[in-house]
């Protein structure tokens, strides 16, 4: 299996394949641009705390330009009692929000939405992705109140100009860290977009030349060597970044969250953790992904009380875990996909669909249906555990759809049976921490960023509530329902025009 293989990998071939050269993007619809305001107040709004798990009624929220400037109780001293007004609901961008004289302690011009019967949450977090197509990505992700994303592989150049863009707000779209190149051994898996590396060397110079180009956290990737993998660990811990990706194929799951790799993507590895609690012969070489999935579906057949002891062992690490189980799910519907006959089939391009096709063999599907099962009931293991967990969902697989996919994902951590609350914190405060941004991100406290989502039903008692936007803040910009329903329309537009 090779569910993080991206098709950058081969977009010329699927180019040449077309017969023709990629078609021109058109410039894009300007994005809505909320009106120049000092100040906006969300009265007797419900706010999600996520790190309690409760919702607390009856709140007035106060933003300042990009911030959150307080975060109270409805009438408390300072701020004014708001009586019902129309709120946000099927009214044109601004309409319903009503300006208020000035008050103590608040900006000169605050505009003021009703928040009654609305949940008020941090934006959420993609924390596996490859954004590749910035334009109609940016626009999904925002729909479905995803603010932050970790971008897991590009070009180091590429993907940092990018980055740069969406942080400064120059380009539509979530927050981002990235990690650019993969590193890899030698020959690398996905060539176009990783370093090949075949010595300690070659490993250690290659996160010096990364930290220095920039990048947030140095990505590896399944082909390296143990030691050249170790190597890499030891360098970046010295410059203190964080490692993150693929378990090697050399190496076990449990060692390497040991050795300091500080998050697994995929669920990598922990077939050999399978195949070695039950006595089974493990494959430790170079190459290939995957190499011992067959044992995942015996994952019944390991001792509960052995395996809660190796994954207590992992969580006493401090490694993280980004399950991305839909893309396992989703590669069994794979020749579906390829077709074009799928929800919301509407956004991915032609050009993605022939990389699909180019990429993905169908057969590969072959198994899967006996895979994704307890993979997904592994995440309800590892949370049993202790172990940290981030939501991400592997963007550029087949069926996966910017935004869609991040829900899609806490749904299916829901039926493994985790709590709502806890998936709503691997989706948003967790990840954040991880990255580094919690100073900023990840709650709706007073001092942080005003990247925040207003949702119609409260999400902690059903993680598929968090689907509901009503309207999104990022960094204190306002989008209404019907702006975000225009960013779906020029996604539509712009997917059917793009590559």
């Amino acid at each position: 299996m090779r569910p993080c293989k991206l098709w950058l990998l081969v977009l010329s071939l699927a180019v040449a394949a077309s017969g023709c050269a990629p078609a021109a993007t058109p410039t894009p619809t300007p994005a809505p641009t909320p009106t120049p305001i000092e100040g906006f107040t969300i009265a007797h709004v419900a706010v999600v705390d996520v790190e309690k798990g409760v919702a607390v009624p009856d709140q007035t929220v106060v933003i300042a330009g990009e911030r959150i400037l307080r975060v109270a109780p409805d009438g408390a001293a300072g701020l004014r009692s708001v009586p019902p007004q129309a709120g946000l609901r099927s009214v044109p961008p601004q309409a319903g929000l009503r300006s208020v004289p000035p008050q103590a302690g608040l900006p000169a011009t605050t505009h003021t939405i009703d928040g009654r019967g609305l949940y008020l949450m941090p934006g959420l977090v993609d924390a596996h992705v490859h954004f590749f197509d910035p334009q109609v990505f940016g626009r999904l992700m925002l729909a479905n109140g995803v603010l932050l994303v970790r971008d897991m592989g590009q070009v180091t150049q590429d993907v940092l100009k990018t980055r740069a863009e969406l942080n400064a707000g120059a380009l539509l779209g979530p927050e981002m860290i990235a990690t650019g190149y993969l590193l890899d051994g030698a020959p690398a898996q996905i060539p176009q977009i990783a370093l090949a590396l075949a010595t300690p060397d070659e490993g250690r110079a290659a996160v010096r030349q990364q930290v220095q180009e920039g990048v947030d956290q140095i990505k590896i990737y399944s082909a390296l060597e143990k030691d050249v993998y170790l190597a890499i660990l030891d360098e970046a811990q010295k410059l203190g970044i964080k490692v993150v990706g693929h378990v090697p194929e050399t190496v076990y799951v449990e060692d390497a969250a040991a050795a300091g790799q500080r998050s697994i993507e995929h669920l990598h590895g922990f077939d050999k953790l399978i195949g070695k609690l039950l006595g089974l012969p493990i494959t430790l070489r170079a190459g290939g992904q995957g190499s011992d999935a067959r044992y995942w579906p015996r994952l019944q057949d390991v001792d509960h009380t052995a395996l809660q002891a190796a994954l207590r062992r992992m969580a006493a690490t401090g490694v993280a875990v980004c399950p991305t189980v839909l893309v396992f799910q989703k590669g069994v519907d794979m020749a579906r996909f390829q077709s074009g006959n799928h929800p919301l089939s509407e956004y991915i391009s032609p050009g993605i669909r022939e990389v699909w096709k180019t990429l993905w063999d169908p057969s590969q599907a072959e198994g899967l249906e006996y895979i994704w099962p307890p993979m997904q009931a592994f995440v309800a293991e590892l949370h049993q555990a202790g172990v940290t967990l981030m939501v991400g969902a592997d963007l550029v697989f087949p069926g996966i759809i910017p935004g869609y996919a991040v829900h899609e994902e806490m749904a299916m951590w829901q039926e493994a049976g985790l709590p709502a609350a806890d998936i709503l914190r691997s989706a948003t405060i967790v990840p954040a921490r991880f990255m580094g941004l919690d100073g900023r991100l990840g709650t709706v406290s007073e001092g942080k960023a005003a990247s925040l989502v207003l949702v119609r039903s409260n999400p902690l008692e059903d993680i598929q509530n968090a689907r509901q936007v009503e309207a999104v803040f990022l960094r204190g910009k306002y989008l209404s329902r019907a702006d975000l329903d225009r960013l779906l329309q020029e996604a539509r537009e712009l997917a059917g025009a793009s590559l």
